[in-house]
């Protein structure tokens, strides 16, 4: 039921959930003189705010930043490489394809290859009432990583996680069962708060190794040199921004969730 209700629930105060249930409000209370007005305003305010990229760039920045690449990245048991980067070989599909996040992958293949780590654990169990595929992101993250001449035997499995959470929980227990203690985390920018936490919550020391960054130094100092005409465009609601917005509040909704529980 909670991963049932973490799916639905949090969408519906994203931007554009939260427009919806407005303009929604709008056609249900919205029959005194003017008063959908109200409504139909509130939902155009939120898509402005919501949509517009010095809001979701500010955002975004909060989080990936918080864990900045430093430097060199220490040896460590294992590496631990969270699902969500993939998509899987579902017809039309000739195979397991690499979605926005799949930098992950990548990123873990580069730190074995490099010798940070002789095992990596790959955490990510099906939704399948959800997503409608066979197979878990684990698995399809295993037949990428064989495309880079990884060996099978130094991949570990984790195909049980429906939710963050359930990465720390169930992938502790694979890491303690081998006397692991100390992993290379690797996940999305965004992402790598809440996971850092909850696996540090299990007992498990991270070395945090993010990727997928949507907010550079570059295009961060940018945004404070552009012209008024630069400025005003930053401003229009786009879809990728509302996008961006609701991966910053998922996870901001998801650590105070999870607080709340106990599990951070």
């Amino acid at each position: 039921m909670f991963v049932f209700l973490s799916k639905l629930l949090p969408p519906l105060v994203y931007p554009l959930g939260l427009a919806c249930l407005l303009l929604g409000a709008a056609l249900m209370f919205g029959k005194k003189k003017d008063g959908w007005r109200w409504w139909v305003t509130a939902a155009l305010v939120v898509l402005v705010i919501g949509g517009n990229r010095w809001v979701s760039n500010a955002l975004v920045r909060s989080l990936e930043w918080q864990y900045l690449p430093q430097g060199e990245i220490p040896s460590a048991e294992a590496i631990v490489l969270l699902g969500g980067g993939t998509s899987a070989a579902e017809p039309p599909r000739p195979m397991v394809e690499l979605n926005g996040a799949g930098d992950r992958v990548l990123y873990a293949g580069k730190l074995y290859k490099e010798g940070r780590a002789p095992l990596i654990l790959l955490s990510g169990g099906n939704i399948t009432w959800l997503t409608g595929e066979e197979g878990s992101p684990a698995e399809d993250m295993a037949a990428l990583l064989a495309l880079m001449d990884i060996p099978q035997e130094d991949l570990l499995l984790q195909t049980r996680s429906q939710n963050t959470y359930e990465d720390a929980l169930y992938s502790s227990e694979l890491l303690k069962e081998r006397g692991i203690t100390r992993v290379i985390l690797v996940t999305s920018a965004m992402h790598m708060p809440r996971s850092v936490a909850l696996f540090e919550k299990q007992g498990i020391e991270v070395i945090p190794a993010p990727v997928d960054f949507r907010v550079t130094e570059a295009g961060w100092a940018q945004m404070f040199s552009k012209s008024v005409g630069g400025f005003l465009v930053d401003l229009l609601p786009n879809a990728s921004n509302l996008g961006a917005v609701s991966s910053a509040l998922k996870e901001y909704i998801g650590m105070l969730v999870y607080a709340l529980r106990g599990w951070i």
